[in-house]
């Protein structure tokens, strides 16, 4: 009993603002560090497969097995926050993305690609999982902003090196490529990781309840939340919406490559780039600014009334990109209106969840929610297998334009009144 009391004594003040945004910038920085393990990939490609001859498909496994074990083991790592703090799995983290891309420089093998991207994945994970959850925990008075700028630095974070790796892999090749970027960024990790701290009670301001916000203040436990329907509901929106993005981030250059207009010159407003380069740094910038701007806005107008205009513009944008795509400048301006329009799950369903299910659990429960990205993650070879098949991508941009109008549908018309329903009973 004395130890508790004891714990619990340093928790008997509110922090200041500034320390919790603090926390909150150190989180961004870990993910922005962690971003290119997933969203640089797809510059590595096309030379892993000239290189070594594979099937383009064979090679995207890798990426899929990354995002497979970047996420299903999120809950896992959210157990081990929730109990032993943030700093420890951060570190281990920051170890592994560092280790992973190391055996992608020496990997001649499929199979040692493989086994790169998951140690990689686990590591980026690791990491992810955390610094979102304890963004959670910091800010129950701003959720959805606060998961949207933590979620941000892993969306925008790979957006200033977008031309530096592309650079590097044309003049040192991609093994070279891998071994710098990897062991660089997992280094720096490994360095916020001790800077890294979980809020103890009465340090941060109550949860917010009003007509538009519906949050409940109930905590349930992990076992509970996946014995839950309404979770369920919200994991299958977070797959059909999940799994177009993924598609994109997996094959831009690909898709680019086919479309031929991978390396022609596109200017807008004053500025050069190649198609593939420009879209890509495009891309990434507004995949970041989205997660805190739809964040900020469901704070304000509810998260289904948000998720709703979100995944409807994605819906939309895919079906452009699906017209139009085939112009470079078309290609850079609607892959990045994709981008700005899909990037926001990543702080809408997470502060969802925390909302329903209560922010004692959340690293846990909102990492349950997020391996929903790995079950996406399994369509990315299907859709490439799809087109192989026909030979054109047509089939596979239909298919994701139209799950992301049945997501912004059942938002609206199921997700919304059944999560009132849910909140409301939880608080008799």
């Amino acid at each position: 009993m004395t130890d508790t009391v004891h714990g619990a004594a340093p928790a008997a003040g509110r922090v200041s603002d500034a320390y919790r945004w603090t926390q909150l910038a150190i989180g961004v920085g870990a993910m922005v560090m962690i971003a290119n393990y997933q969203y640089g990939w797809t510059f590595f490609v096309p030379d892993i497969q000239k290189k070594f001859g594979w099937d383009r498909a064979s090679i995207q496994w890798a990426f899929t097995l990354f995002v497979l074990f970047e996420t299903w083991l999120v809950p896992v790592e959210g157990w081990f926050v929730d109990k032993y703090g943030p700093r420890l799995v951060v570190l281990f983290g920051g170890i592994l993305c560092g280790v992973g891309w190391a055996i992608n420089s020496y990997a001649t093998s499929l199979g040692g690609f493989y086994l790169g991207m998951i140690i990689a994945g686990i590591g980026a994970g690791a990491v992810y999982g955390t610094c979102v959850g304890n963004a959670l925990k910091w800010f129950p008075d701003k959720r959805g902003l606060a998961a949207g700028i933590t979620a941000a630095g892993f969306g925008a974070g790979s957006a200033l090196t977008v031309a530096p790796i592309q650079a590097m892999i044309s003049s040192s090749g991609f093994q070279s490529t891998f071994l710098a970027f990897g062991l660089g960024q997992g280094i720096v990790v490994m360095i916020l990781a001790f800077f890294l701290f979980a809020p103890k009670a009465g340090q941060v301001p109550a949860a917010v309840q009003n007509a538009t916000l519906v949050q409940s203040r109930r905590d349930y436990a992990p076992t509970e939340v996946i014995r839950h329907p309404i979770f369920w509901l919200m994991y299958f929106m977070f797959v059909i919406v999940g799994a177009g993005g993924l598609l994109v981030t997996a094959n831009l250059k690909p898709i680019a490559a086919d479309w031929k207009i991978a390396n022609i010159n596109v200017t807008i407003m004053a500025v050069t780039m190649t198609t593939v380069t420009f879209a890509a740094t495009i891309d990434r910038v507004l995949n970041g600014l989205t997660r805190p701007f739809f964040g900020w806005i469901s704070d304000k107008i509810g998260r289904e009334n948000t998720m709703f205009i979100a995944f409807g513009l994605e819906g939309i944008g895919i079906y452009a990109l699906y017209l139009f795509g085939k112009d470079p400048i078309w290609f850079v301006v609607l892959s990045g209106f994709v981008f700005f329009a899909w990037g926001e799950i990543y702080s809408l369903f997470p502060s969802t969840c925390t909302d329903t299910f209560g922010a004692k659990f959340a690293t846990t429960n909102a990492g349950l929610l997020y391996t929903a990205k790995g079950t996406a993650s399994l369509l990315v070879p299907i859709g490439n297998y799809m087109q192989q098949s026909s030979g054109s991508w047509d089939n596979v941009f239909l298919i994701a334009a139209a799950a992301n109008i049945l997501a912004s549908l059942l938002a609206i018309v199921v997700l919304k009144p059944w999560r009132k329903m849910v909140v409301a009973k939880a608080q008799i």
